[in-house]
């Protein structure tokens, strides 16, 4: 565990974003993909808004998941794991990086077939404290055929961007900075399954 915070903490360092294969067994992907269906299946999942506060809406030709946010207050053991090794990665980056994080947030999401959600920045006006994202794919086995990729557009040394594509394939981890790659999941053929969160810096 301890070589994959480093190299988390060196590709942040670097270049702004990772993507680690295999971050979690396959038994504890299971666990978190089975707890999330069960939370489902009770209908504690919402439609997906976008903005804050005042501002916040559900607008479906923007995005058009469903989400579960996580009470930090009241976690479920799976849940208070995968906060644990959260946790872990925070401290890497902030010894590594200098970025002065200091909590976590994170929300179940759920992508039926055919939901997308259109380019974005995570940080914003209303949400300045999110520096860091970190997604934890939770679903099952993943194909390019059911299309859903995290689509990341990446600054080029000339000013121009450049596009990288990441499948979410199960038990795979992607970290990069809130507010410096616009991203966008693609539309998908088969249900889409994470973890979603964001570092903070303020608690």
């Amino acid at each position: 565990m301890e070589d994959v915070l480093e190299k988390i903490a060196e590709e942040i360092y670097t270049k702004s974003y990772v993507v680690i294969d295999n971050f979690v067994d396959e038994i504890f992907r299971k666990a978190l993909f089975d707890e999330q269906t069960d939370l489902l299946e009770k209908g504690k999942f919402r439609k997906a808004a976008v903005g804050s506060g005042d501002k916040k809406q559900v607008i479906p030709e923007i995005r058009s998941d469903e989400v579960l946010w996580m009470d930090e207050e009241n976690l479920s053991p799976l849940q208070q794991e995968y906060w644990n090794r959260v946790e872990e990665i925070k401290t890497i980056l902030n010894r590594r990086c200098f970025l002065g994080l200091k909590s976590f947030e994170g929300h179940f999401a759920r992508y039926p077939i055919g939901s997308f959600y259109k380019r974005h920045l995570d940080q914003f006006q209303q949400v300045p404290y999110r520096e860091v994202t970190v997604i934890l794919y939770v679903n099952d086995q993943w194909t390019e055929a059911d299309e859903g990729a995290l689509r990341m557009y990446l600054p080029n040394p000339d000013g121009t961007e450049r596009i990288e594509d990441y499948l979410p394939m199960p038990g795979r981890l992607v970290v990069f900075l809130s507010a410096e790659i616009p991203h966008e999941v693609l539309p998908t053929k088969k249900e889409r399954n994470s973890i979603t969160g964001w570092l903070k810096t303020i608690t």
